[in-house]
């Protein structure tokens, strides 16, 4: 069977012989907020395959003993006072009366307003709530977990740990990677930066317990629309983020309601009205999601939108290795990824440079994106790939550095930037700007500060589109 069109990577060299390629992954600068038209590509895509890969067990969705466990931990923490307000409001305690009455305006009038709307990115992801709370490698031995890993829970586990935790100081947020990256994208196209406000998105399943209007509420203050409807007696995920005192991180994901995903008529609407439509790789991991997540990507494409694809986690692509290919191999046009993920999408060992996965990758992605730590990044394009050298930071917390690296990708192709190595580098500014803070969202601040120097970069490149250090030969 021949694979869909894609859109045309468009190219234009300057004169000098060592001049950088002008990028775009549109036909020449339409206005945002129109669809932009796609055109088919001059070479062919490849298909993977690779046989006896173990897929995650079903997850059932059933109301939760330990969603009790969660109320009333909220409620003890809240009057002690140790659930903490950051200074953007992204953690703090949930407020049940408050979250009722988000709840209530929510499901009246801005489910049907917003769905008039036309959005430049709408995200498809797992909505989850995160409890991330210290704690020392003793309670990880009691409790017999490793440290360092991810794990998806049943509710009983999820109950236990949050017994177990009773009496620990937690931040709660809407969190997600996904949703990480969509708070920066909206903070760096606010109304408070140059050029119009981006419209941003994210449809999910949450229930409609507290927990639920607690995370609709949280992102529609970081100016990010969750759109889908809240599933009644639906219980919330969560992700329990345990932080030992030498940084590493221990996630247990209850994927409770956002384990699955309908494709109804209303989803069906809102992905045809959006410009950039990117699916997080988590949403791979659930069995029935998979066919959701095709339907979407064949009417965004319908529409002419792009569309995007997060790697997530290298134990989900190594579980779910077909079910992404089918997806990257027939729908999309910007794939982002780590450097561990890239060599796994291309069944590379560890040895393989990531370079070589972002070159691999490049020829059947019309945009890759290989982030690599504090050794930089790369951007591949039609076999051939740009290294990003990393911006200077002082690290305090690496977690969130690639979802932020990805809204600085997505935020330079929505304002139409055709400098790949420009692009990049804010990519990478925004990373270091998390990377040398507490928590995984870019500020309001600085997001301000980086939207402001990418735009004076915009103006100077276009100015002086013949000056550039580096190039891709093959363009």
């Amino acid at each position: 069977m021949a694979l869909p069109s894609r859109p045309l990577v468009y190219a234009r060299c300057s004169p000098l012989s060592n001049a950088h390629p002008s990028f775009s992954l549109f036909p020449p600068s339409p206005p945002l907020g129109r669809p932009w038209r796609s055109q088919e590509i001059a070479f062919g895509f490849g298909r993977h395959r690779k046989a006896n890969l173990r897929l995650l067990a079903d997850s059932r969705s059933c109301r939760s003993p330990g969603l009790m466990v969660l109320r009333s931990f909220a409620g003890r923490q809240a009057e002690r006072g140790s659930c903490s307000e950051s200074d953007e409001g992204d953690e703090e305690e949930i407020e049940e009366e408050d979250v009722d009455h988000e709840k209530r305006v929510e499901d009246e009038e801005s489910v049907a307003s917003v769905a008039a709307e036309r959005w430049d990115v709408l995200g498809l992801g797992q909505a989850m709530v995160d409890f991330s709370g210290m704690v020392h490698d003793e309670f990880l031995e009691r409790l017999g977990l490793e440290k360092g890993t991810r794990k998806v829970v049943n509710h009983e586990e999820r109950g236990r740990v949050l017994r177990a935790m009773d009496g620990c100081s937690y931040k709660a947020a809407a969190g997600g990677s996904l949703s990480n990256t969509l708070v920066a994208l909206a903070r760096l196209g606010s109304r408070f930066m140059s050029g119009p406000n981006l419209n941003v998105a994210l449809a999910g399943s949450v229930g409609s317990d507290p927990l639920g209007g607690f995370y609709r509420a949280k992102l529609r203050r970081a100016n990010v629309n969750f759109l889908s409807k809240p599933v009644k007696d639906g219980t919330t995920g969560t992700v329990i983020v345990l932080t030992t005192p030498d940084a590493q991180r221990t996630m247990l994901a209850y994927q409770g309601t956002s384990s699955t995903i309908d494709y109804d008529q209303y989803l069906a609407s809102i992905v045809s009205k959006t410009n950039i439509l990117i699916i997080e790789g988590y949403l791979f991991e659930l069995p029935h999601t998979i066919k959701t997540i095709a339907k979407a990507c064949e009417e965004a494409r319908k529409n002419g939108a792009l569309v995007a694809v997060t790697a997530s986690d290298v134990s989900c692509i190594e579980r779910c290795y077909d079910d992404f290919w089918e997806i990257i191999g027939n729908y999309t046009d910007i794939v982002f990824a780590n450097s561990n993920e890239a060599r796994a999408f291309c069944d590379y060992s560890s040895r393989e440079s990531p370079i070589a996965a972002a070159r691999y990758l490049s020829h059947f992605v019309p945009l890759v994106s290989v982030t690599d730590g504090p050794r930089g990044s790369f951007i591949g394009v039609k076999g051939e790939a740009i290294y990003i050298p990393p911006s200077p930071c002082i690290p305090v917390d690496t977690c969130g550095a690639g979802d932020a690296y990805a809204s600085g990708i997505l935020y330079g192709i929505l304002r139409g930037a055709s400098d790949l190595k420009g692009m990049g580098m804010l990519a990478s500014r925004v990373a270091a700007v998390v990377v040398g803070q507490q928590g995984t969202r870019l500020r309001v601040q600085d997001a301000c500060r980086l939207a402001e120097s990418f735009a004076f970069h915009l103006e100077s490149s276009n100015s002086l589109s013949d000056v550039s250090s580096d190039h891709i030969s093959s363009l």
